[in-house]
């Protein structure tokens, strides 16, 4: 008996047989078999022929009129769409690696030759969408596009980087907290949009200078004490707090916060510059007054970098690699600042000199003798004439060399610090020595040394003339050496130049003022000042900052290598470097003769 199976089978193959195709193969006979045998035990032996005979005959002659479309086309056809399908698959085999990420580095260090150029995006269509997303964050009355208001974030007429005109944010934003300033670093992250930030303004090395353009966030509403804890001796505070302020408010619980920069200066600023201030020599920098921080990262990541204790040995210490980094790893829009008890008893004495080397020799003498003294300041001659001149204390001062001591303690022991200094003074050849007598008189005497900047600057005979304030730092043995030779530099160069400075740490500044046609003159002063101070195993910057002045500096103070480390540092906080470019440390090669000669 023959199975149906096996019948439909022999048909199918007769069918096939009987009509010779060119393009049929052996596998397309066997593989017809087999459908065949399957679709046979849900068919009937009719509908089986009937597929076998019809559908499978339209499919072969669709296949041979294929075949011979092929067999037709020209060899030039040919080779032509080879080449397209090889170019095709080529590109598309290019960006798919492309989308690969990169190997990650594996040196410890990242060298400016190595680094390719940050990849902005500061085209007006996607600052111009960018604003619309601020909008959102911040309101409309809080983003400002206000040329007035673009001109102040620029730059400053104290500061020692002149204003570019290509230099300028393209919007200002004014955040109100942590989460606001998150949320604007990630459309800033996402669009890549270069961002500056902006604290007090009364930084002095081009730290706020937008040189990629972008956006300035100036933290001025972000103004609070959040959190006093008086039996903690902590406070915590926004950025746009004041020192002044700060001590203003502390002072009605007995509180004091010791670092005192500039007037003016504000907290966020302070911690970005590492600033110290008049009371540095008792009292430390601000990298010793600073308990923890909140920071925003590139990315928008908002970290803690410690909780409150004195002391704490967790982990890496992130307070003091964001304190000085000049807002290039983070934005700091919290700070827990420590206190202490504000001093029972306070004093200022004055002390002139015949010469600025003299000066310096008694500082180096009261530091030796291991007094206590809270601050220990210097102006020269040229300083106390322009205070003179500008009229800006309400006294007329000893047009020579002076120091100013201030004294804090128990009654006792600011009466017996008068006593050892007047002592000390006197054998170094002091030509007067003054204490004050009263509140009145001690703020009156201290007032000389806040106002040295702007008497210098009021000396100006042209709006148009420029004010370059300086700094360096060396070991209080060399202080005498490094100020008489950085005096008499000044003087050969005839400019109008200062020298104050917080002698009691070793740490000094120039004041020089000069025209567009003596900038070079300025510019050899200020070289040869910091050229002085390395030599001397010094510093470039005891408290300015590093801003884009003293950034080439660096390699000559610590070595190429050291400066490698902190690129790699900058690049890991913000690999696609948005956060105030080029400060510190450079990103980008720099113009030919643009760098200094050592």
């Amino acid at each position: 008996m023959v199975r149906p199976h096996s019948t439909a089978l022999r048909g199918a193959l007769r069918t096939v047989q009987s009509r010779p195709s060119p393009g049929l193969t052996h596998q397309r006979l066997f593989a017809a078999a087999a459908r065949c045998r399957t679709n046979d035990k849900q068919q009937s032996f009719k509908s089986q022929l009937y597929e076998s005979t019809q559908q499978r005959l339209k499919r072969e002659r669709a296949e041979q009129e294929r075949f011979a479309q092929y067999q037709t086309q020209s060899s030039g056809g040919r080779y032509a769409a080879m080449m397209f399908a090889l170019v095709f698959f080529s590109s598309g085999a290019y960006y798919l690696g492309s989308l690969k990420p990169a190997a990650l580095p594996t040196s410890s260090t990242t060298s400016l030759a190595d680094l390719e150029p940050p990849k902005h995006n500061v085209s007006q269509s996607n600052l111009q969408a960018a604003w619309s997303d601020f909008v959102d964050i911040l309101g409309k009355e809080n983003v400002s596009t206000a040329p007035e208001d673009l001109d102040t974030h620029a730059g400053s007429d104290w500061s020692s980087y002149p204003r570019k005109a290509d230099e300028t944010p393209f919007l200002i934003l004014y955040p109100a907290s942590t989460e606001e300033v998150s949320r604007i670093m990630k459309i800033c992250h996402q669009r890549l949009i270069p961002v500056t930030p902006y604290s007090g303004g009364t930084s002095l090395e081009g730290h706020f200078a937008s040189t990629r353009g972008g956006v300035c966030i100036d933290f001025r509403r972000m103004n609070r004490i959040l959190d006093l804890h008086k039996h903690d001796l902590d406070v915590v505070v926004q950025p746009a707090v004041g020192w002044e302020d700060l001590n203003e408010q502390l002072a009605q619980d007995g509180l004091f916060f010791p670092p005192d920069p500039g007037p003016g200066a504000m907290i966020g600023g302070m911690v970005g510059t590492g600033c110290s201030g008049t009371n540095a020599y008792r009292y430390g920098t601000m990298r010793e007054w600073v308990l923890s921080l909140t920071v925003v990262l590139a990315d928008g990541t908002v970290i803690k970098t410690r909780q409150r204790p004195r002391k704490s040995s967790a982990g890496y210490d992130l307070n003091k690699l964001f304190i000085g980094s000049e807002g290039t790893l983070g934005l700091v829009t919290e700070a827990t600042l420590k206190l202490t008890v504000k001093p029972a008893s306070q004093n200022v004495a004055v002390a002139s000199f015949p010469s600025i080397q003299d000066a310096a020799e008694c500082v180096t003498h009261v530091v030796a003798a291991g007094i206590p003294v809270a601050g220990v300041e210097i102006l020269d001659d040229v300083q106390m004439k322009c205070i003179n001149a500008s009229g800006y204390t309400s006294r007329e001062w000893k047009e020579s060399p002076t120091i100013f001591f201030r004294f804090t303690g128990t009654p006792a022991a600011v009466k017996e610090q008068i006593g050892m200094v007047q002592k000390i003074a006197s054998k170094a050849a002091s030509k007067s020595f003054e204490f004050a007598r009263g509140e009145k008189e001690m703020d009156e005497l201290w007032s000389a040394r806040k106002t040295a900047l702007w008497s210098v600057m009021a000396m100006r005979n042209n709006p148009e003339d420029h004010v370059w304030t300086t700094d360096v730092a060396v070991p209080m043995s060399r202080l005498p050496d490094i100020i008489e030779a950085t005096k008499a530099d000044m003087t050969k160069s005839g400019l109008l130049a200062g020298i104050c400075g917080h002698v009691g740490d070793g740490n000094f500044h120039a004041i020089i003022l000069f025209s567009d046609k003596e900038k070079k003159v300025a510019e050899g002063v200020v070289h040869r000042m910091v050229k002085r101070a390395v030599e001397m195993e010094g510093t470039v910057t005891g408290e300015h900052g590093v801003g884009l002045v003293k950034r080439d500096y660096l390699a000559h103070e610590l070595g190429e290598s050291t400066v490698d480390a902190m690129r790699r540092l900058k690049l890991a906080f913000d690999p696609l470097c948005l956060l105030n470019c080029d400060k510190v440390v450079r990103i980008e090669q720099p113009a030919p003769g643009e760098v200094k000669e050592w």
